[in-house]
């Protein structure tokens, strides 16, 4: 998981979430509570001054609450009847400043107060709780160990912090919410314009909150899916679904998305339109004017004729000072739903995407032939399940090809991957009955010697051991030598080298030096040690399946075989390890790399052409071979003789090379021949060809 790309190891956010979301927070909070306060403040301040002399105020009707409106409007209709001069303030009249005073009201501050308190405990929570993760994702970017206890905690809680983090700072909220609340329910003490404050406060708090919670929880969600998990849990984990929740949708997140981008900072922009309002009653005109009543509706007074002013103290209005606050309110919506819009947006995309983009990958590897190929399942909708059923197919591919390969591997084992190039098919089940093949090959055949009394000895439980034991040694080497076995008989071995004869001896040398191995260890364990006698010839040879429909078998159809068998049969006659035909001889490209000798000229069962024979000595034991090699030109001399009809001679030489080598056995042969002629003669058409 290869799994997957090895990606950059991020780091854990923990104050940067916590910090930007409270900002978000009091962004959300702070605009309202401007309006709200420059609102109600004159309404306060009023409250605060009774005896403030509101009538001085140039011409206003009797006591009417201090508002921009009734202000302007009573200016517009002093201006009417031109009884005040506009550049003299009234004794008693406020100040400028008096308009805009907050009320000192306790429960406010205290609210305020209550937040910052429960908000610097949740940074320190969320500080203590994200700890652990911020030391892990350091310790893995500086490649330093992590402690098994720490890792077990992360693994156990990375997939929680999400709700984890969000309810830390929904501790805050909450508690302020709950504060809140409770005073709106439990405080007779305020009056209907502190009510009217707490209420509206309270309704943007609530939406802020949870616009902030919210923003937390899809923020850690983010990261954690496609940043973290990859380096807390195991490929073999990543390819299911890890989450222990409810199966997820698409479609739901994308509406959660839509209402955190749209909906809820559409409410907010609505409750800027809403406290940017006024009613009419507020005002507390008694008598309203036919001017006041065109500046409040203005030519729709044609539609109401007498019964405008009864109609104006059901409605509503908005003057300048409101329409600016209610444009910056707007304005202010719009720059949160934008800031969610781009949050949002992309980490649904990313959320979305980069698991496809993982997914299509993969898929094009495996199409490579890439089987492990497989992908994190990093969501819990269908995306997440999708990729978890492609995990799975992939796994049980891979499985199937495995199980394919191993099979192939088994059928090598029975019908050699050589045959199968030979015969220029890719696979066994491509071979049909017929096909057929002709090539020039050197042919080894091996066999045990007295095998059949040795295995009257054993059961044949130890029988079949023995053997596998024995091939065992020998099956490493034919194929280590370029060369492979086309069928066991029994005990014997039956070999095909493709590429040249030097291989094909090679392995025979090999394959004697491996039987000392094997004897030496076969003898600790009480067991009678063990002879071979190896044949080698070198011949076109016929490859090729025959049987039926319902059993074919490969084979090699060629008299060379049988010759290469006969060959070997000659070991136990000649003495010799390894026998060699001349055809396999002129065949090497160097034939002094060997040890050999010329042993004699036969005419085996089965054929009428006479062949010469040679032994390779290099497989001899180690004094043996020298004794051969001293007495050679000696043997040799003793050949010609013999060849020459002069057997007194060669009979005498064999004597003398027997007496430096007793277990010569081919000179031990020649000396009974030498004296068979000697006493009986030797036939008229005698050639010195000696036939088996």
């Amino acid at each position: 998981m290869a799994y997957r790309k090895k990606s950059k190891i991020p780091r854990f956010y923990g104050f940067r979430i916590y910090f930007s979301s409270t900002l978000l927070y009091f962004f959300l909070v702070l605009p309202v509570l401007s309006i709200l306060t420059l609102k109600y403040g004159p309404e306060w301040t009023k409250q605060d001054n009774p005896d403030t002399d509101i009538d001085a105020i140039q011409g206003l009707s009797e006591k009417q609450p201090i508002s921009s409106v009734s202000f302007i409007l009573s200016e517009q209709q002093s201006q009417a009847n031109d009884t005040t001069d506009h550049n003299q303030q009234p004794a008693g009249a406020p100040s400028a400043d008096a308009g805009f005073s907050i009320h000192p009201d306790s429960e406010f501050g205290g609210t305020i107060s209550l937040l910052l308190k429960v908000l610097v405990v949740c940074f320190i929570l969320g500080l203590a709780f994200n700890l652990p993760f911020k030391i892990y994702f350091k310790k893995k970017r500086k490649n330093k160990e992590i402690p098994e206890k720490l890792h077990r905690f992360c693994k156990k809680f990375l997939l929680r912090t999400p709700i984890i983090n969000a309810g830390i700072l929904f501790l805050a909220y909450g508690i302020t919410l709950g504060y809140m609340a409770y005073i709106l329910f439990f405080n007779s003490s305020f009056s209907e314009i502190t009510q009217r404050f707490y209420e509206q406060f309270f309704f943007i708090t609530f939406i802020s909150s949870l616009l902030t919670l919210m923003f937390v929880y899809f923020w850690y969600k983010h990261r954690v899916h496609i940043k973290y998990i990859d380096h807390v849990f195991t490929k073999e984990e990543l390819k299911k679904r890890i989450f222990k929740l409810k199966e997820g949708k698409i479609r739901n997140r994308l509406l959660i998305s839509s209402a955190m981008t749209t909906l809820l900072p559409a409410l907010i922009i609505i409750f800027y339109l809403f406290i940017s309002i006024s009613k009419v009653n507020d005002l507390s005109i008694d008598n309203i004017t036919d001017e006041q009543v065109n500046i409040l509706i203005g030519k729709y007074t044609m539609y109401f004729g007498e019964s405008s002013r009864e109609i104006i103290n059901n409605l509503f209005y908005v003057n300048v000072f409101d329409s600016m606050l209610m444009f910056g309110g707007i304005f202010t919506g719009i720059l949160i739903a934008l800031i969610y819009i781009f949050f949002f947006i992309r980490w649904t995309t990313q959320d979305i995407v980069k698991p496809v983009k993982e997914l299509l990958n993969n898929m094009q590897r495996t199409g490579r032939g890439e089987m492990n190929s497989f992908s994190v399942v990093r969501t819990n909708d269908e995306i997440g399940e999708l990729t978890e059923e492609y995990n799975d197919m992939s796994q049980k591919l891979m499985d199937y090809i495995v199980n394919i390969s191993r099979m192939n591997e088994a059928n090598a084992r029975f019908v050699p991957k050589q045959f199968l190039d030979f015969l220029g098919k890719e696979n066994i089940a491509d071979i049909k009955l017929g096909d057929q093949v002709q090539k020039d090959m050197t042919i080894l055949f091996s066999d045990i010697r007295d095998f059949t009394s040795i295995s009257e000895q054993m059961t044949p439980k130890e029988n079949f051991n023995f053997l596998n034991n024995y091939l065992g040694y020998m099956e490493p080497v034919i194929r280590n030598n370029n060369g492979f076995i086309d069928k066991f008989m029994g005990d014997s071995i039956m070999a095909l080298f493709p590429d040249n004869a030097e291989n094909a001896i090679n392995a025979a040398i090999e394959m004697k030096i491996k039987l000392f191995e094997f004897n030496h260890i076969i003898s600790q364990f009480g067991q009678n040690t063990i002879e071979t006698g190896i044949g080698i010839h070198t011949g076109m040879l016929m490859l090729g399946v025959v049987g039926g429909e319902g059993r074919m078998d490969g084979t090699v159809i060629s008299d060379a075989v049988n010759l290469t068998a006969r060959l070997e049969g000659l070991t136990k006659f000649y003495g010799s390890s390894i026998i060699i035909s001349e055809d396999t001889l002129i065949r090497i490209s160097d034939p002094t790399s060997y040890h050999y000798r010329f042993l004699d000229v036969v005419k085996v069962k089965g054929k009428k052409k006479a062949i010469y024979i040679f032994e390779i000595l290099d497989g001899e034991p180690e004094d043996l071979k020298q004794l051969k090699l001293e007495t050679k030109p000696q043997f040799s001399k003793g050949l010609q003789l013999y060849k020459d009809k002069k057997f007194k001679e060669a009979e005498k030489i064999f004597m003398d090379i027997l007496q430096t080598n007793p277990e010569d056995k081919a000179a031990e042969n020649y000396i009974e021949r030498c004296a068979k002629f000697i006493k009986t003669g030797f036939p008229d058409d005698w050639d010195g060809i000696e036939k088996f």
